[in-house]
């Protein structure tokens, strides 16, 4: 995770060249920019070895606050691809959805990439160290996990957590009832 600070801006998301991601936010951050880079450790297996390496948890993006009405410093660093937007126009990421991921990461619990959901049952921890967060709850192979969505991007991130932390989230008052787990295979 690499991170640095501007608080005043909102963040963006930048699309990234394959495999550039630690280098673009290194220069990024060296041009005084506010960049946040959450990463995870993965074990990968070569012939003779097997080595545990830090990845981004979203492959081909990275997070920054910058002014969208200055873009050229952003747009001219070496690996950024584009600026994420609708028509043009930089969209900015919401805050509490960079301030989930941020705390995940920091959690120490173990995260990794996770494919972007529609559906799933919404929840929200209610004890622990994420307390607080919303999220889908999944059971994948009898494992519970909690997935955090960047809406923009379309992409997650999932986390295990105990089933018994969480609650649904309603437009209704909570009835502090856990409804069922989904499998998901």
């Amino acid at each position: 995770m690499i991170r640095i600070g501007d608080r005043e801006k909102p963040w963006f998301a930048l699309h990234i060249k394959s495999n550039f991601e630690k280098v673009t936010a290194t220069i990024l951050g060296a041009k005084g920019l506010d960049v946040y880079l959450p990463s995870f450790r993965s074990r990968r297996r070569w012939s003779d070895r097997v080595k545990e390496i830090d990845l981004p948890l979203f492959p081909g993006y990275l997070f920054c606050r910058f002014n969208p009405n200055n873009r050229l410093p952003i747009l001219t660093t070496p690996g950024v691809l584009s600026v994420v937007g609708v028509a043009k126009t930089p969209a900015p990421i919401a805050e509490d959805e960079i301030r989930s991921v941020q705390r995940i990461v920091e959690s120490g619990l173990a995260a990794r990439p996770w494919p972007f959901l529609h559906v799933g049952q919404r929840v929200i921890i209610e004890k622990g160290a994420l307390q607080g967060i919303e999220g889908i709850l999944l059971e994948v192979r009898h494992r519970c996990r909690i997935v955090v969505s960047i809406s923009l991007l379309q992409r997650s991130i999932a986390a295990e957590i105990d089933s018994d932390m969480v609650r649904a989230v309603s437009s209704t008052p909570p009835r502090r009832q856990l409804f069922p787990i989904q499998e998901v295979v």
